[in-house]
């Protein structure tokens, strides 16, 4: 039987989702728990993998069992179970052939920035002192709906086939004191997120034009976008399936 996991948790104490050698990550603590708890060696594959730092307020993971148990009590168990910083949502049954990473149809992340400095958040925003003009900076992000390959945002040592990603989303907007940034597609490349957000810091510095943006996609080279933002500010908000996929709803 196949189950997913719906979970959260703040990536700060973690060298990413993926299990690594020689450093802690969220797939390896979950195993642990789970294969603890269900008395067996039990493997997750997450929907994606996010990158040392960044944080997740919706993930799902799937893993195999024939053994039995109650959903709700499996979650009441984990997250007893779990660190703080990991939260366990929900689990449910679905179709034995149902991926979590393949099957997604669209991820959306947002990306946090402090304008004002403020103590209770520099662990969760990006701090920019410079003023930063939004407007030119969401004309910017417009342009990301003219194209599909964007090889220039993703990191170059990666094992990908294509660089396509159809972004369906993406606008920044303030939100008090920080300025946010949206965006929603089908998949997204590594580091793809972070090197959009500081390439559109860059417009909004001044330091490039909106019309550089167009110039900077085509190249298809990393060295010509923007840098890379700190990851502590970046939140995988929303994973999205299709409604076949499940069989049990308890």
């Amino acid at each position: 039987m196949r189950y997913f996991i719906e979970l959260s948790y703040n990536g700060g104490a973690y060298h990413g989702w993926q299990i690594q050698p020689t450093a802690i990550s969220v797939q390896e603590v979950i195993e642990k728990a789970l294969s603890t708890l269900l008395n067996e060696k039990t493997a997750i594959v997450g929907a994606g993998r996010t990158d040392t730092g960044v944080h997740a307020m919706q993930m799902f993971a799937h893993f195999d069992t024939d053994k039995g148990f109650n959903t709700i009590d499996l979650v009441y168990k984990l997250n007893a179970f779990l660190p703080k910083d990991i939260a366990i949502r929900s689990i449910f049954g679905v179709k034995h052939e149902a991926h979590t990473r393949f099957d997604a149809v669209s991820r959306s992340y947002l990306y946090r920035i402090s304008l004002k400095k403020n103590v209770f958040t520099h662990d969760n925003a990006y701090y920019v002192r410079q003023h930063l003009d939004i407007e030119k900076m969401n004309a910017a992000t417009k342009i990301l709906f003219d194209y599909k390959d964007f090889q220039c945002f993703s990191k170059t040592n990666t094992d990908v086939k294509t660089y396509n990603c159809d972004v369906k989303q993406a606008a920044w907007f303030l939100n008090e004191d920080e300025l946010h940034f949206i965006i929603t597609a089908d998949r997204f490349l590594r580091n793809m997120v972070r090197a959009i957000v500081g390439t559109m810091i860059n417009v909004g510095l001044g330091k490039i034009s909106v019309e550089d943006v167009h110039n900077i996609i085509k190249s298809k080279s990393r060295s010509k976008a923007g840098y890379s933002v700190p990851a502590h500010a970046l939140y995988l908000t929303k994973v999205v399936y299709p409604e076949t996929i499940k069989i049990i709803n308890d």
